[in-house]
């Protein structure tokens, strides 16, 4: 007679669930939070207009909102690694709210650098919280969320342009104040975010630690940050120029209204969006150092190009550049947080906070060249940066190095 074993074999552990509903939430706040952002760019013509803003000046609003997201994103990732914030991304997007209806009431231009600052230091918080729950809610498909998370905000930045046509440029500035509704509902979703977030933190650390990879030599981190930060450098000052001075290059050489520029703005915004969305989970498949190699490298023959063409081939040409830059960053932003584990937020807001530098710096620098060599030459000289996508070559290969430290034969 059999008998049944009281004893059973212990159960293999579960496979990480990605958690599609909380990726989809935080997509959807960042989608509301960069849509905000976006009506900043969107509306300097308006801007302009009001204020007799020079170009100097446009790129100095751009570079007083992005400075101060960059300087205070890794503070805040470092500050959140050590100590997490659950509902932290709520405070923030209470200051974008703020920073939003000032810029509706703005009657000088001093007024609207402030807005700028409290709309920056609103995005300084979002995006290292936000990177660490994508990561957080991923289930291991990491590039997959990333880029789900970012397909929002692009998303987002793409939508800012046709509502700044559509309502603020006949409506005036003031009606800026009704987006502030949009950040009221940010803020709402992102409550249910940290609620489920603290939830997260409640499970045993010793088994985040156990499943924590082995850490690389610190001579290859340092060497593959640098590398990937001057590839986010080529690709955030190219996207400054077209993301503060597109509207202005096209209303200047094919003398196209405001709003016919801005919806060429949005085809860009839109190729940025599919980009993104594609990027991490094509890097999860085939490896993310080659979606950095196609994705900036690949990209400068069409922005060599794009300074000599006609109005069509534009449109065409800045729909094909924004789909393949856009698909380097989520594959930047996982391969950075692979050669750093356990480091998610001081990654996430180092890169998004230079990314936000660069972008910034980028603004104001190509203001004034706009001004003192015209708008055309700023593409002109832009078209080049794509070639530094060449130093992905030197990226080192995290996963061998971590073999090769690991094994008995790697050690000396």
């Amino acid at each position: 007679m059999q008998t049944r074993s009281t004893q059973t074999a212990p159960a293999s552990p579960a496979a990480p669930r990605t958690h599609y509903r909380v990726l989809g939430a935080i997509s959807f706040a960042h989608l509301l939070n960069d849509m905000i952002q976006s009506l900043i760019l969107a509306i300097y013509p308006l801007l302009k207009e009001n204020f007799s803003l020079s170009f100097v000046q446009i790129g100095l609003i751009t570079l007083t909102y992005q400075i101060t997201a960059s300087l205070l994103q890794p503070v805040v990732g470092h500050y959140t690694d050590r100590y997490p914030k659950p509902f932290s991304l709520v405070v923030g997007m209470g200051s974008t709210l703020c920073g939003l209806l000032l810029l509706g009431l703005a009657g000088d231009f001093h007024t609207v650098l402030i807005a700028s600052v409290l709309v920056g230091t609103g995005s300084s918080v979002f995006h290292p919280e936000s990177s660490r729950i994508a990561r957080l809610a991923s289930g291991g498909q990491h590039g997959l969320a990333q880029s789900i998370f970012q397909v929002g905000g692009n998303t987002g930045s793409a939508i800012g342009p046709l509502l700044a046509a559509w309502f603020v440029m006949p409506h005036g500035q003031r009606s800026l104040s009704w987006f502030g509704l949009a950040a009221l509902l940010a803020m709402f979703v992102l409550w249910q975010i940290g609620l489920w977030y603290r939830h997260q933190h409640l499970a045993p650390r010793l088994k985040r630690a156990a499943e924590a990879p082995v850490p690389l030599p610190r001579n290859l981190v340092v060497r593959g940050i640098a590398i990937l930060l001057v590839l986010v450098f080529s690709k955030y000052f190219y996207m400054a120029s077209i993301s503060s001075y597109y509207t202005f290059y096209l209303m200047h050489r094919f003398a196209l209204g405001v709003q016919a520029a801005q919806m060429y703005l949005f085809v860009f915004m839109f190729a940025v969006a599919a980009g993104t969305l594609l990027g991490g989970p094509i890097g999860d498949r085939i490896g993310r150092k080659r979606v950095i190699w196609i994705s900036i490298l690949g990209v400068a023959p069409f922005t060599l190009m794009l300074p000599y063409v006609g109005l069509a081939a534009t449109g065409v040409l800045s729909f094909i550049i924004g789909f393949v830059l856009a698909s380097a960053f989520s594959a930047i932003i996982v391969y950075a947080q692979e050669l750093v584990p356990g480091k998610v937020g001081t990654v996430s807001g180092l890169f998004f906070g230079f990314a936000f530098g660069m972008g910034g710096i980028g603004a104001a620098v190509l203001g004034v060249l706009a001004d003192s060599h015209g708008i055309a030459f700023v593409y002109q000289l832009c078209a080049w940066l794509p070639l530094l996508g060449a130093l992905t070559a030197f990226l080192p290969d995290a996963d061998a190095a971590r073999a090769c430290s690991h094994s008995p034969s790697g050690l000396r």
